[in-house]
């Protein structure tokens, strides 16, 4: 039984809506919000470590960016498809302790004398494949612990938390390196999978072992029931475009910002943290409102809003310089981080309450090929640019195409209506 195409299911904060009493939720949270801290280091750790300690090249640091997403793209769908045929508890704390283990070999190396650009690249190529399985079943799962009227609420504390990561994770990374090297604060990271995988290992509740349908489908063909659903909905076909151009240009900037901060505008490794980390403060802020916002205007509305924040404001991120000019990259990147969170929160549990459980996995995995397929192409396409350029010119393209990405949005039904529906018709 479905609900009719009209309905709809905005997300609701209720006053008192007891996630933080709900024990194993709780955990969830905590392995989430440790992991979070520590990735968002690593984000700014490992490219630190590439140009201070090993002086890698702009396009090689662009590299490193490629190959942490590249997994998206070769594996994606078949995890997918994978993931929805078994418990998903156990594969978030496998892909933990794999990502625990690639990031410990990077100080590892470097105490034998023996890092290289190769190792960090096989670090972020190994560390990226956990995150495939790890997202994939972490979206399944959720909506496994918590009843469907508590999952909007606990994406937008979920989404509130990582966001918040965004900002304190490369500050804690620029006064790391600052006191105790780059290598030091990627040590940490794998510390914070670890306590992750513990926090998931003592959750409670049994998880139901999925369906299987009759005759079990080949693989093949359950990746194909995923792709078909997504190119054949208007909204998540819609959704899925918008993601995919937009990380174009967010990926772009992003992958050679580090390079652009540390030897165009000659910022000391502490600085470049803070900065990177007050540029997030509006994720911080979006993902907070996001589920009110969506109440308020409606889940439609709420995205081509969050759309037109994660656009045109990236045009200032290419004015900053050194001294006062640095102020330019805040400004902008607070009102795109401001908007990629109320998106994601919207999308997200939108995606999750939308669509039939027994597809989930296949139609997350099915979205993210495409949204993250498209990073490794431009972290490359950013780092050709700064090699011919320089990063502020890698970093001037790739923000003006941000911000033309929201007119995607305007293709299809959602400049139509104030709500999503909360079925497929």
């Amino acid at each position: 039984m479905t609900a009719p195409a009209g309905a709809c299911a905005p997300p609701t904060v209720p006053p008192r809506d007891g996630l933080f009493r709900h024990r194993d939720f709780r955990l969830l949270w905590t392995g989430h919000t440790v992991s979070a801290v520590g990735s968002n280091m690593t984000t700014v750790a490992l490219p630190l470590v590439a140009v201070a300690v090993l002086d890698a090249s702009t396009f090689q640091v662009a590299v490193l960016t490629a190959a942490a997403w590249l997994p998206w793209l070769l594996a994606g769908l078949p995890v997918g498809a994978w993931v929805d045929r078994v418990r998903r508890r156990p594969v978030m704390i496998a892909a933990d302790l794999v990502a625990a283990a690639s990031f410990a070999s990077v100080p590892v190396a470097a105490l034998l004398d023996l890092l290289t650009v190769g190792h960090l690249l096989a670090v972020a190529l190994g560390a990226g494949l956990a995150r495939v399985f790890f997202e994939t079943a972490d979206q399944v799962y959720l909506p496994t612990l918590l009843p469907p009227e508590q999952v909007p609420p606990a994406n937008s504390r979920l989404h509130a938390t990582q966001t918040a990561s965004y900002l304190l994770g490369p500050g804690l990374a620029g006064l790391i390196a600052q006191l105790a090297g780059a290598v030091t604060a990627v040590a940490l990271d794998a510390v914070s999978f670890l306590a992750s995988a513990l926090c998931l290992h003592r959750i409670r509740t049994v998880e139901p072992r999925p369906a299987r349908p009759d005759g079990t489908p080949s693989m093949r063909r359950e990746v194909a029931d995923g792709l078909r659903f997504v190119t054949r909905d208007p909204y998540l076909r819609v959704l899925t475009v918008f993601g995919a151009a937009s990380n174009i240009g967010l990926t772009g900037y992003q992958a050679v910002l580090v390079v652009f901060l540390v030897r165009s505008a000659d910022l000391p490794a502490g600085l470049v943290g803070l900065l990177i980390g007050l540029a997030s403060l509006g994720g911080v802020v979006g993902a907070a409102l996001a589920a009110r916002l969506a109440r308020r205007v409606g889940t439609a509305r709420a995205l081509l809003l969050a759309g037109g924040l994660t656009g045109p404001p990236a045009l200032l991120i290419p004015l900053a310089g050194p001294g006062a000019r640095t102020v330019w990259l805040v400004l902008g990147g607070v009102l795109v981080s401001l908007g990629v969170a109320i998106g994601n929160v919207v999308k997200g549990s939108f995606r999750q309450t939308y669509t039939p459980h027994r597809l989930l996995g296949r139609v997350t995995v099915s979205m993210h090929l495409l949204n993250y397929g498209t990073i490794p192409l431009a972290a490359l396409v950013a780092g050709a640019l700064g090699a011919a350029w320089g990063p502020a010119g890698a970093i001037r393209v790739m923000t003006a195409w941000l911000a033309l990405t929201p007119l995607i949005l305007l293709v299809g039904p959602l400049r139509r209506r104030r709500d999503l529906p909360a079925a497929p018709a």
